[in-house]
């Protein structure tokens, strides 16, 4: 307990130090943060016998993450047409296999271009949310961050103290629907609060933005415990004591990011 504490006090300091240091911080600390989440990704799926295009999808993450960043900085035609170039190194990935001797050519092809679906595109999507004004604003991805804390801390809570009815428990035992609704609510209440401090959107906004990040954010817990148990492995890693890997870290991140970013764009373009 003592470990996972001094390791969450200071993976919290660290995602507030690379929101708040500026825009070029924040992008290439998520930059970094979701190579090494697509490396852990291919890792545990190599356990499970499966031989991904590690080195393609690698490069190729980079690159998705390293355009769409590039657009957002500044949204001028010659970012654009980089996007492009993305069918030109994606079809490496499909290339490589044919030179390498594998019973299951397509089984690793869909498993590489799956990692950078599931462990770059969030990211992006996360990323994007300090753009949506057209400049660097970090009050949204702070609030993201802040929101998907209280829902997981709520639901921690609220499922050990009323916890009685198994959420999903073929994938999560642990997880109760008094937790669920517990976070959920907890989530709305801190984005309640912040739009007490961040104007840019209506309070009610701010709450559909908490109760979107509540309900994706345990969705994609679950996703992560799915994807882990069909490997038969407990921890996605080791590198965080105390927590797990990055994509346990990060597993409510992953489906609700680009739930939340389409939900921002929607209303904020309409």
């Amino acid at each position: 307990m003592k470990t996972r504490a001094i390791t969450g006090f200071f993976f919290v300091i660290v995602m507030l130090g690379s929101i708040l240091l500026g825009q070029y911080v924040f992008g290439v600390f998520y930059l970094l943060l979701s190579g090494f989440a697509l490396y852990e990704f291919y890792g545990l799926v190599k356990q499970s016998g499966i031989r991904p295009n590690q080195s393609a999808g690698i490069i190729n993450g980079i690159f998705v993450y390293a355009v769409f960043a590039l657009v957002t900085y500044k949204d001028e035609p010659v970012y654009h047409k980089l996007i492009f170039l993305l069918a030109l190194t994606l079809s490496a990935i499909f290339f490589q296999e044919l030179y390498k001797k594998s019973e299951t050519p397509f089984t690793n092809i869909a498993y590489t271009i799956m990692g950078i679906v599931y462990a770059i595109i969030p990211f992006t999507f996360f990323h994007a949310l300090g753009f949506l004004s057209g400049s660097f604003n970090f009050h949204v991805p702070l609030a993201f961050l802040i929101i998907l804390w209280s829902n997981d801390t709520g639901a921690y809570l609220s499922g050990y103290f009323f916890g009685r009815t198994k959420l999903f428990e073929r994938h999560s035992p642990k997880k109760t629907w008094e937790g669920f609704i517990g976070g959920v609510l907890i989530a709305a209440v801190a984005g309640y609060i912040l739009s007490n401090f961040y104007h840019e959107l209506s309070w009610d906004k701010w709450v559909i933005m908490a109760i979107l990040i509540g309900c994706f954010g345990t969705l994609g817990d679950l996703v992560e415990s799915m994807f882990k148990r069909s490997i038969n492995i407990k921890d996605s890693g080791g590198i965080l004591p105390g927590h797990g890997g990055l994509l346990d870290r990060f597993d409510g991140l992953l489906l609700s990011a680009p739930i939340v970013y389409a939900y921002l764009y929607l209303i904020t373009n309409s």
